[in-house]
């Protein structure tokens, strides 16, 4: 665990490794931890394009953004999972993408490359909530799959906190798509007109 000051306020960043997959996992943290006290969470998935460049096709980025400063007033933890592509990796999504230029969503997209809508597993990072002495949370997720996988690994999930973006025309069909296909509960105003 490091001091880890950002441009989002000052955290403590802890780094894990899993032999499992050779990977490397991160949480972000402000605050002390209790069992028995629901933290506020944020499970996110890395998205190189969105979280470092700054992309306009997906929300990823400005929701980790907007978690790290609900984090910096409130106390709690992002955990950091190397998701990639909701699973699929980062070459992948780029063909992916490719797909989704030609016409398909996100979805039809992952399927055409051979894969699922979302191979994401939560299993490390609820993992690492345990490490950090948290079992009670409050999820920031539209990803209501998010849930029931979190309770699955002994998590107590107190509270959906929402934390949806204003979409932009460059993202506004992969909202959609996720609320239409996978079941986020995004755009929900869009339902109404």
């Amino acid at each position: 665990t490091v001091d880890f000051p950002s441009i989002f306020g000052d955290f403590n960043l802890h780094y894990y490794e899993c032999d499992l997959d050779d990977k490397d996992y991160l949480a972000i943290t402000k605050g002390e931890f209790h069992p028995d006290q629901p933290v506020l969470v944020r499970m996110h998935s890395e998205c190189k394009t969105g979280d470092m460049l700054g992309s306009r096709r997906c929300d990823c980025g400005e929701q980790l953004n907007a978690a790290l400063r609900m984090i910096q007033r409130e106390g709690g933890a992002v955990i950091y999972l190397p998701h990639e592509g909701r699973g699929i990796g980062l070459k992948n999504k780029m063909l992916a993408y490719q797909l989704q230029d030609r016409g398909d969503d996100t979805v039809e997209a992952n399927c055409k490359l051979g894969f699922k809508p979302d191979l994401r597993d939560y299993g490390i990072g609820a993992q690492i909530l345990h490490d950090l002495g948290i079992r009670k949370i409050r999820l920031m997720t539209n990803n209501p799959t998010k849930i029931i996988a979190l309770k699955g690994y002994g998590l107590t999930v107190v509270e959906r906190v929402p934390i949806e973006m204003e979409p932009n025309p460059d993202n506004l069909r992969y909202l959609k798509t996720k609320r239409d296909k996978m079941g986020h509960q995004i755009l929900q105003e869009e339902h109404q007109s």
